[in-house]
C-alpha cells in the first residue's frame, strides 16, 4: 500500500508540475498583455530597497496564481472524476477529503483571492503610499482566516492536542484556538516578508512543504501527503520562471495562499513545534522586520540597514543570487533536521 501511496504523490507531484507549466504562457500573456505589473515602494518609504530594486519595476505579479489554481484544479478535477466514474484508478488518486484536505484547501483559496486583492491595488498604486493594503489590513485579513481555521479545529475536528516532540501530547483545551490563530498569522507574515527576491520564497515553501509531507505521510495522512506534493509540483513549475531574472513574482496571491496552507498542515500533523525549524528562514525573515520596528519605535534608529533580512544582505553588497542559493540551503538542512525530529519522535 505504501508503495503505492508513493507512486500516486510522486505522480500528483508531475502532474500539477507538467500542467503549470503547459498554461504558463496563457497567464504570462495576461499578466504582460494587461500590464499586471509590480509598483516598487516610494523612495521616501523605503529608500535602500527602491534603488535596489528599481529595475524590477513592471514585472508582472499575481505569479502565486499559477501554483493554487493549478493545485484546486487537479484536486476538483480528481474528485469530480472519482464521483461521476467508476474507475478505480480515480478513486486512489482522489485526495480531496473533509478530514484531511477540505479545510487547507478551502482556507488556500480564501487567502488567494484576498492577496489578488492586494496585487490588484499595488498594480493600480491605491493604498497607503500607492502599496496596496496596509499592514494592520493585511494583518486584519490573516487573523479572520486564522480565526474561521482555528474554530474549525477546535469545533469540527474535535482538536485540542499539542504535540510536543518526544514527550508526548498534551491537551490544552480552549488554549488551542489563541495558539491556532497565532500560527497561522505568523507563518502567512513569515512567507509575505520573505516573498522579496527571485526564487526565494517559493524555494524555501518547496522545501518545507515537501518536509510536511514526508512528515504526513509518516503519520498514515496520505491525502494531506498528497496535497503538499501537488502544492511542490506547482511551486517547482513556479520557479522554473521565477528564478533570476523572474518572468514574473508570486505576489501576495501566492504569499498568502501558501502562508496560510503551510500553517494548516503544520496543524494537522500536529507538529506546531517543528513549524520554525523547517520553516527556519522564514521565522529569521520576519523576526528582522519585527527587529527592525521596534529598534525604530525605541531606539530611533534602524537596527538593519534594510528589512527583511534578505535586503539587508543585498544592501551590504551580496547578489541577489548568492543570497537566495544560501537561504534554499540553509531551509534544505533545516527541513531535514525537522523531519529527522519527526520520525525519532514516532519511532
Amino acid at each position: 500500500m505504501d508503495i503505492f501511496i508513493i507512486i500516486k504523490i510522486i505522480a500528483l507531484i508531475t502532474t500539477t508540475f507538467l500542467l503549470a507549466i503547459l498554461w504558463t504562457p496563457a497567464l504570462t500573456h495576461i499578466l504582460y498583455k494587461y500590464k499586471l505589473g509590480k509598483k516598487i515602494r516610494e523612495e521616501s518609504a523605503a529608500p535602500i530597497m527602491a534603488k535596489l530594486h528599481a529595475h524590477k519595476a513592471g514585472t508582472p505579479t499575481m505569479g502565486g496564481v499559477l501554483i493554487w489554481l493549478t493545485v484546486l484544479f487537479v484536486a476538483i478535477a480528481l474528485w469530480i472524476l472519482d464521483a461521476h466514474t467508476n474507475i478505480a484508478l480515480f478513486d486512489h488518486f482522489n485526495f480531496l477529503t473533509r478530514s484531511q484536505t477540505l479545510l487547507p484547501l478551502g482556507a488556500m483559496v480564501a487567502a488567494a483571492l484576498i492577496g489578488m486583492v492586494d496585487d490588484y491595488l499595488n498594480i493600480k498604486g491605491i493604498g497607503p503610499k500607492g502599496g496596496g493594503l496596509s499592514m494592520g489590513y493585511r494583518l486584519l485579513s490573516f487573523t479572520i482566516i486564522a480565526i474561521i481555521a482555528a474554530f474549525w479545529f477546535y469545533f469540527k475536528l474535535d482538536w485540542d492536542l499539542l504535540r510536543v516532540p518526544f514527550l508526548g501530547d498534551f491537551q490544552i483545551g480552549a488554549w488551542y484556538i489563541p495558539l491556532a490563530i497565532f500560527v497561522i498569522v505568523a507563518t502567512t507574515f513569515s512567507v509575505n516578508e520573505t516573498d522579496g527576491l527571485d526564487g526565494l520564497a517559493a524555494g524555501t515553501l518547496t522545501t518545507s512543504f515537501t518536509a510536511f509531507g514526508v512528515i504526513a505521510f509518516s503519520q498514515g495522512r496520505y491525502d494531506l501527503a498528497a496535497l503538499c506534493g501537488s502544492i511542490v509540483g506547482g511551486l517547482l513549475a513556479f520557479m522554473w520562471f521565477n528564478v533570476i531574472p523572474a518572468r514574473f513574482y508570486m505576489g501576495d496571491t501566492g504569499a498568502m495562499a501558501l502562508g496560510v496552507t503551510l500553517g494548516l498542515v503544520a496543524m494537522l500533523t500536529n507538529s506546531i513545534l517543528l513549524l520554525p525549524i523547517i520553516g527556519f528562514v522564514l521565522v529569521i525573515e520576519s523576526l528582522s522586520v519585527i527587529i527592525q520596528i521596534a529598534s525604530k519605535k525605541i531606539r530611533k534608529k534602524k537596527f538593519f540597514l534594510s528589512a527583511p533580512l534578505h535586503h539587508h544582505l543585498e544592501a551590504s553588497g551580496w547578489p541577489e543570487a548568492k543570497i537566495v542559493m544560501r537561504f534554499w540551503i540553509i531551509s534544505a538542512v533545516m527541513a531535514g533536521v525537522g523531519i529527522i525530529i519527526s520520525l525519532l519522535d514516532l519511532a
